[in-house]
């Protein structure tokens, strides 16, 4: 058959199973269950009275989006005792008036704390969260549930309840959502779902749940059990991870926690990512320290980006060039089950189903990307809002 040909039908192996692997990475179903009938009405798991639980945001620079996040957390419905605590870390703009503003006129109180400066050896948004649990914990009803969010994530008024009852009810100690981002120019279209999908092949959202090593949370809405928080050693032992939310997962769930992660319904962000350089920045910022900074791993991603997600147009290409029907058909074949797989994403964020045709152009982007990341690290650490990390 030749080297082509066995290129060809493994690529087709892979893709196939892919599509049939058990835990099913590519699915879009793993959601929080159905809401209760109301705000007064927990599910039976649920014990009254609902436990105090507080909302900590980490704010840097964000007054142009952290009115509308704090606003809606101020108009959460949850039955039990709640506050909301930014953490103004060392903004410029006018990030604390901008939040203490939205609150106006919330159920809930809301609480703007001025951070102190970074030590050394801590990411910013680790050290602000540091601040946050502290403060909460040391003044007030020291909360039993802590909702790490960020500043550009707006949360539907029932968010905070339905997170609490799934953890309570499910006996979880993590529950994590990835909100759903902005899809509104052509390359976030491309990009965004891509980077979901990307991420799910990585941490199925099954084995995150189960027991076994896969860890994973999305840091734009993370809820978490104090007490676990602690077992797990708090904040402090990730306080340099530049993938603060993976980290938190990782150290939870070798303490014993449970942890849950799951696609968000309603909760989203604003954050606009217009072009293709905002996009790239994001990616750039965190791809590499996800390799752990290893040349040789980065090397096999990038091939297996291109050779996975690329390799099916090129053997269709190859076929038709070479005259061998039979590869081209593989490549083709790959390529419909891959886009496939996609599908259900690109559903999920209500696109035209024609998108699925584009992930080996977006693969082949976040190649680039990862080498970019590569490069910068290297090159001397990212910068991010005004600081710049370099990896351990």
């Amino acid at each position: 058959m030749g080297a082509l040909g066995w290129a060809a039908w493994a690529l087709v192996a892979v893709w196939v199973g892919v599509l049939v692997a058990p835990w099913r990475p590519w699915t879009t179903a793993v959601r929080l269950p159905s809401a209760s009938p109301g705000p007064g009405s927990p599910g039976p798991e649920l014990p009254l009275p609902w436990p105090p639980t507080a909302i900590v945001v980490a704010a840097r620079d964000e007054a142009t989006l952290v009115g509308r996040s704090v606003g809606a957390l101020a108009r959460q419905d949850y039955p039990g005792p709640v506050r909301v605590v930014v953490v103004d870390d060392e903004s410029t703009d006018g990030t604390a008036e901008a939040a203490l503003a939205a609150a106006a006129g919330g159920r809930v109180p809301v609480e703007v704390l001025r951070g102190e400066p970074r030590p050394e050896g801590w990411v910013g948004k680790s050290w602000a969260l540091h601040q946050g649990v502290a403060h909460v914990a040391t003044t007030g009803v020291a909360p039993k549930w802590l909702l790490f969010t960020d500043a550009d994530i707006v949360h539907p008024p029932g968010s905070l309840r339905r997170l609490v009852e799934s953890a309570v009810g499910d006996g979880r100690d993590e529950v994590s959502l990835m909100a759903r981002l902005r899809v509104d120019t052509a390359w976030e279209r491309l990009v965004v779902p891509a980077f979901v999908y990307f991420f799910a092949l990585l941490y199925p959202f099954r084995l995150v749940a189960a027991r076994g090593p896969v860890a994973a949370a999305a840091g734009g809405c993370a809820l978490v059990r104090a007490e676990a928080l602690e077992r797990a050693g708090g904040i402090a032992t990730i306080r340099s991870a530049v993938i603060d939310d993976v980290a938190l997962a990782r150290a939870l769930k070798r303490s014993g926690a449970r942890i849950w992660l799951g696609l968000a319904d309603e909760v989203r962000s604003v954050r606009p990512y217009p072009h293709l350089a905002d996009l790239w920045r994001m990616v750039t910022r965190s791809a590499f320290t996800q390799l752990r900074c290893s040349l040789v791993l980065l090397t096999v991603t990038v091939a297996a980006l291109l050779a996975v997600f690329a390799g099916p147009l090129a053997l269709v290409a190859a076929g038709v060039a070479a005259g061998r029907p039979l590869v081209a058909l593989a490549g083709a074949l790959s390529w419909v089950v891959m886009a496939g797989t996609y599908l259900p994403m690109i559903r999920y964020y209500r696109l035209r189903p024609t998108w699925a045709l584009a992930l080996p152009a977006a693969a082949a982007l976040y190649a680039a990307m990862t080498v970019d990341s590569a490069r910068r690290h290297r090159g001397g650490g990212v910068e991010w809002k005004g600081r710049r990390y370099r990896p351990d």
